[in-house]
């Protein structure tokens, strides 16, 4: 029997070294220009979302855009502003083998953000 592929994800707050929690995050399907809205979820204290973003089985190969709301959960330890420097990171990936686990983490700080395939 083949793998069922699956998608997940995490955020790290790496300023202060630890799991960023209560951060919305959207996940669309990408054909062209059109973006198809798959799922919203929330981080818990662990960074994580409950359950998966794409569940076992359910894969399709494609691409794909993560929205992170960060900004919010920023505004608690970062100065106050207006216009903060990183709010909505926007991060598109490709899927091509619907058998795999992708994780796309979040790694940020109220100043920078970077991410990874990871495992």
């Amino acid at each position: 029997m083949a793998e069922q592929g699956f998608l997940t994800t995490h955020i790290l707050d790496t300023a202060n070294g630890c799991p960023a929690h209560n951060v919305t995050i959207d996940l669309y399907r990408l054909d062209g220009e059109t973006r198809e809205h798959i799922v919203t979820k929330t981080t818990n204290d662990d960074g994580r979302t409950d359950s998966p973003l794409i569940a076992k089985g359910d894969l399709i190969c494609g691409n794909y855009e993560l929205v992170f709301q960060i900004g919010a959960f920023f505004q608690g330890s970062a100065p106050k502003s207006e216009h903060p420097f990183i709010d909505v990171v926007p991060i598109r990936f490709g899927i091509d083998d619907e058998t795999s686990h992708y994780h796309v983490p979040l790694l940020a700080s109220p100043f920078s953000f970077s991410t990874y395939r990871g495992s």
